[in-house]
């Protein structure tokens, strides 16, 4: 299983560096993670279009989904030159078709993303399969927001991906005995954040890392402003790593 970071940056865009957007491929396909502003233009610099199998995400924070807006225009776009790209299927949080519904009746037509999209709501803590692998979303702590940690399988290796989360035990359920933990830690301080808490701190994320028994971490969603001490492995835009 390879993972390429494509884009890594947390809400607000570290210079020159895509939002969230994780490509995860394998024998069996393909699957991106997340989908945030300058992810697509990112997965364009080696193909007229990307076309993974699927895409999840996580919630609806913008920097998590932004760029499924431009990813209609151009779909469509292809589809006019008579060259239709792949139809991927595109996995939401529950309620999320609906979502994306009222979200085309602000920024185009109301099914815009159902042309585009092969759509599909997951259920929390019931496997799925998506991209060829198999997929679990934990539901994790982001504020009032509704959002979900992700544990990927390819049958083979295992990748767990935190989100945006908090402090909370479904970190360490999440990242159980896998090959890898993608972990965000976008705070100096766990203290500095808001309440109910919705994102990590370096110590809070090696803690669920410490305790899910994880093989290995890699921290990201972090702000270039803040320090990150040589003993943590941090995510950039372009890191591609084998799982």
């Amino acid at each position: 299983m390879k993972l390429t970071v494509v884009g890594c940056s947390p809400a607000w865009p570290n210079a020159g560096s895509a939002q969230s957007g994780y490509l995860v491929e394998h024998d069996g396909g393909s699957l991106l993670l997340e989908c945030g502003p300058g992810v697509l233009a990112r997965l364009r610099c080696d193909r007229s279009w990307p076309e993974p199998h699927a895409i999840v995400i996580t919630h609806f924070h913008l920097d998590h989904w932004g760029d499924l807006v431009p990813w209609v225009w151009g779909a469509l776009h292809f589809a006019d030159l008579g060259q239709p790209p792949r139809r991927p299927a595109l996995w939401v949080p529950p309620g999320g078709i609906a979502r994306l519904e009222h979200f085309g009746e602000l920024l185009g037509f109301p099914d815009m993303f159902e042309r585009v999209f092969a759509l599909h709501e997951y259920t929390p803590d019931a496997p799925f399969t998506a991209g060829g692998c198999e997929l679990t979303a934990t539901a994790v702590p982001h504020y009032r927001v509704e959002a979900y940690g992700l544990r990927v399988s390819d049958g083979n290796r295992t990748l767990a991906y935190s989100g945006d989360s908090g402090p909370a035990p479904a970190l360490a359920t999440i990242a159980r005995d896998a090959d890898l933990f993608l972990c965000e830690a976008t705070l100096e301080r766990g203290e500095l954040d808001g309440e109910p808490r919705g994102h990590l701190s370096l110590d809070e994320a090696r803690a669920a890392f410490d305790e899910s028994g994880a093989h290995a971490l890699v921290v990201t969603h972090r702000p270039s402003e803040l320090e990150s001490p040589d003993e943590y492995e941090l995510a950039h835009d372009g890191m591609v790593l084998e799982v």
